[in-house]
């Protein structure tokens, strides 16, 4: 990887890493099913008019945008909601790493190498650490459902890894944005009989006015520069490199949600949480690098000399 992309993926892992604030400010105003409806809307009305839909199949696009805008939002904003703390949020999504392993064995039939496996029981471990660690000082709700989050964008990683495999040379890009109008009407629906038909609403009417300017700016920033530019940098340097090389890059993710946390809302972890979080990111980057295989080379075949015809 070339020095100017290694800085475009570490930019990359910056405002992934910021979002997470980001998300902590909006869910402080708003509530998680409307957030999660609002971030989308957001993407979803321009792309709807200026965006031509990727030609991939209808399935494996529902797929992705019910993985990683529906199941992942809902369950991570819920989570962060209900007392999940920031860093440890970031921390413990990486763990859509490991389950994107163990689902593309389940439902795609893909072999697990031994470097893999190793590497799934090694982030077990690390969840297990984490859970007991929060079992000690508070509910383990909240890393449930920030575990649930992290198997819904699996679910996600395996509809965009099937649109690609089944339409080769679609825009990536494309179907990242055309992703985010799935979860609007569902989220919305979802918001509107579990939060409240003007809960919603309210608060974003609400959000326009001084004390609100701070979750409309979360809004803004979840939006255009996690969404729309992060993930428009990362679909860039996925295409230029295999995913073994820039896959791992995601795991450094949880390190600046964490710095953040710590600078900004004075979140300070404790030492079996940072532990646990240090054996999740060993294991997701074993079972997620382990699994390449390289390619033999075939030997080149002996030129034969060919005979010229004999003059008659």
């Amino acid at each position: 990887m070339t020095t100017r992309d290694r800085m475009l993926g570490l930019t990359v892992v910056v405002l992934w890493g910021l979002n997470f604030l980001a998300i902590r400010i909006g869910l402080d105003h708003f509530p998680p099913f409307f957030f999660v409806a609002l971030r989308f809307a957001v993407i979803a009305i321009p792309v709807l008019i200026f965006i031509p839909r990727p030609a991939v199949k209808t399935r494996w696009l529902l797929l992705y945008g019910t993985g990683f805008g529906i199941l992942q939002f809902a369950f991570l904003f819920t989570a962060m909601r209900t007392g999940m703390p920031t860093g440890l949020a970031s921390l413990v999504l990486q763990s859509s790493a490991p389950f994107t392993v163990v689902l593309g064995a389940v439902l795609l039939r893909e072999r697990l190498r031994p470097v893999q496996m190793a590497g799934l029981a090694v982030a077990v471990l690390g969840m297990v650490i984490i859970g007991a660690d929060r079992m000690a000082t508070a509910t383990l709700l909240p890393v449930l459902l920030t575990l649930a989050g992290g198997l819904g964008w699996a679910f996600g990683n395996i509809g965009a890894r099937q649109a690609g495999a089944d339409s080769p040379g679609f825009n990536p890009l494309h179907l990242t944005l055309w992703m985010s109008v799935v979860p609007v009407l569902p989220m919305l629906a979802l918001s509107m009989a579990v939060e409240g038909p003007g809960t919603g609403f309210r608060a974003l009417g609400a959000a326009f006015s001084t004390d609100g300017l701070p979750a409309l700016g979360a809004v803004a920033y979840i939006a255009i520069l996690a969404t729309v530019c992060g993930s428009g940098l990362w679909t860039y340097l996925m295409s230029r490199y295999p995913a073994g090389t820039v896959a791992p890059l995601s795991l450094l993710v949880p390190v600046v949600g964490i710095a953040a946390a710590w600078a900004v809302l004075d979140e300070q972890p404790s030492m079996f949480a940072l532990l646990g979080g240090a054996v999740v990111i060993a294991g997701a980057f074993a079972a997620t690098t382990g699994g390449g295989v390289k390619k033999a080379v075939e030997p080149v075949r002996e030129l034969v000399p060919v005979r010229e015809p004999a003059p008659a």
